[in-house]
């Protein structure tokens, strides 16, 4: 497995204009990480040099990993050969995840069926997964595609609509299909913006998210913050600030 670099910054990298760190960046910050961020639609350079990076992270949005002829995609995917090249973490969230898995040569597609897991819907541990995920837990998702499990990578996470729902390569390079980064304001955003898409195969009204948030999101949110001091930060990080 590859040194950790031990530096204080976190590379986030958006799909969309609008993105923001939601939870994720609540619980980084906890630990004194600084954020640079950066959204490729929008003409933003992705670096070439990661060693200034703890983690990168790159976050889902409305497109697929194969729209090649969209500039955000094309150049995160074309920059992907740097991150694996490197000693920087990487967590893919929900598209993020797919490009990582077709940048290794998986396949992202869509459901066989037509179905969608749009709200909350249950996960559940793999055996190799059982010290990350609990048996099984309630997570936000948004999307129609999934990926396949990387060459090398080992599934953690399964779920009854899309079998793949998290991996990880030598402790480094993690995927999750579902938004740990959604926050109440993101949510009640997406709603608003993209209500209209909810009714897809298998997807969740508004009212019946907002009851599911209302229920699972403190045991979710509760899952993020113990999956990021084990996996993102770690003994080193939280020993170096008093945590």
């Amino acid at each position: 497995m590859n040194e950790l670099s031990s530096a204080n910054r976190i590379l986030l990298v958006f799909n969309s204009a609008t993105g923001q760190p939601g939870r994720v960046g609540t619980v980084m910050r906890r630990y004194g990480y600084e954020f640079d961020i950066r959204r490729p639609g929008e003409g933003d350079a992705l670096p070439d040099d990661l060693g200034g990076y703890h983690l990168v992270v790159v976050f889902g949005g409305p497109m697929s990993a194969n729209d090649d002829h969209l500039d955000n995609v094309r150049a995160i995917m074309d920059w992907l050969s740097k991150v694996v090249a490197s000693d920087a973490m990487y967590l893919g969230i929900c598209l993020g995840a797919q490009m990582m898995a077709r940048y290794l040569g998986a396949s992202v597609t869509p459901h066989p069926d037509g179905m969608t897991e749009i709200g909350y819907y249950p996960v559940q541990a793999t055996e190799a997964g059982r010290d990350l995920f609990p048996g099984e837990m309630m997570v936000y998702h948004w999307h129609s595609e999934g990926f396949d499990v990387p060459d090398g990578a080992e599934l953690l996470a399964t779920g009854p609509t899309f079998p793949h729902q998290a991996y990880h390569i030598d402790q480094r390079i993690w995927g999750i299909q579902f938004h740990p980064e959604v926050d109440d304001e993101a949510h009640e955003r997406w709603l608003s913006n993209s209500a209209d898409k909810t009714d897809r195969p298998n997807g969740q009204g508004p009212d019946l998210q907002r009851a599911g948030r209302a229920k699972y999101d403190a045991d979710f949110g509760a899952w993020f913050e113990r999956f990021a001091e084990k996996v993102l930060i770690g003994d080193r990080i939280c020993s170096e600030i008093g945590h």
